[in-house]
């Protein structure tokens, strides 16, 4: 297949990598992990298939996460994590692609010229940056350009960015390190200090998924992890409550309440009542933690919304801002 100068939409993921394009939809959807030969320097595999490698290597191959909380920390593997995604969505491409990219809302000029170059080098023949709030609500189908308040939550994976969002662009925003990485780390540590067992951040991930809450569930739910238990050596078995799970992740929870509520301190009162109408809405894959639309509300007294399809929301407000590309060309002439 040869790709014809297409337009690509990435949402560069901590945890994951969505690619929109466009007139096709979203067409990748894989986890930004790569696993590189530190003898040679060659990249092994990329995506799921690296992801099945974390924890599981032998010495001179490493797994890892070149994104960490929300941008690049390993230069030269995000390039070539980006270059295998490219040419896995465009084929041999006669005309280089244009660019979208979206970066969280507080990053710095260092950061955001590091992913211009990182998607340069991979073959885009231009590259824009969008911040992900914005991506986000558009995605969600809100309108953003007319002038009333949206608030929008999203929380990935290495961070979650909390926005208000008028006339097309954020009005106040923070953006916090805590996310769906932080979840994870929470419930590894609890489970060691509880039960004295060590497990992998993939074991911690099937628990935030199947038992995972932050808001009282009616029945407890029950899963069985393995690990390894610390005064032994051994492997243990044990069985892990979603009460638990409870007690494990409010910390990390309640820190992205306390974003949420110093973004709606900053908040123009004309907002605020828009906001208190309309709700907040959450997206991104870390806010399908249970019960967190419950504990927002709770603590803030607006409706919460989770959006349809919260995962690829930034994948696909990407995806539209493509479209006004040659608006956007015009405003920066």
């Amino acid at each position: 297949m040869i790709g014809f100068g297409q337009d690509i939409g990435i949402d560069l993921g901590t945890a994951t990598v969505i690619a929109y394009v466009k007139g096709k939809g979203i067409v990748l959807r894989e986890p930004s992990v790569v696993a590189v030969d530190n003898n040679t320097g060659n990249v092994l595999a990329v995506g799921q298939e690296a992801r099945r490698m974390l924890g599981r290597t032998p010495g001179n191959i490493v797994a890892t996460r070149p994104l960490k909380d929300g941008v690049i920390s390993n230069y030269t593997v995000t390039e070539k994590m980006l270059k295998h995604f490219i040419n896995k969505v465009c084929g041999k491409f006669l005309f280089a692609p244009r660019i979208m990219i979206c970066i969280p809302s507080l990053v710095t000029e260092v950061e955001k010229k590091a992913v211009i170059d990182a998607a340069s080098q991979a073959g885009a023949r231009k590259v824009y940056l969008i911040e992900e709030p914005i991506a986000a609500a558009i995605g969600a189908g809100l309108d953003i350009s007319k002038p009333c308040g949206n608030m929008i939550v999203d929380i990935g994976g290495g961070t979650t960015d909390v926005a208000v969002i008028s006339l097309g662009g954020s009005v106040v925003s923070t953006s916090i390190k805590v996310a769906g990485d932080k979840f994870d780390e929470a419930i590894v540590k609890y489970i060691k200090k509880k039960h004295n067992i060590i497990i992998g951040e993939r074991t911690a991930e099937d628990l935030k998924v199947n038992i995972g809450c932050v808001y009282p569930k009616i029945q407890d739910m029950e899963l069985d992890v393995r690990g390894r238990d610390l005064s032994t050596g051994l492997p243990k078995t044990i069985t892990v409550h979603s009460s638990e799970m409870l007690e494990a992740l409010m910390e990390p929870a309640l820190l992205i309440v306390d974003a949420v509520h110093s973004v709606l301190e900053k908040t123009p009162p004309e907002l605020i009542a828009d906001i208190s109408d309309r709700g907040i809405y959450i997206t991104g894959g870390g806010g399908l933690v249970d019960g967190l639309d419950k504990l927002l509300q709770e603590k803030t007294g607006i409706n919460v919304m989770i959006a349809q399809d919260a995962v690829s929301c930034v994948a696909l407000g990407t995806g539209k801002a493509l479209d006004n590309l040659d608006v956007l060309e015009g405003r920066k002439k």
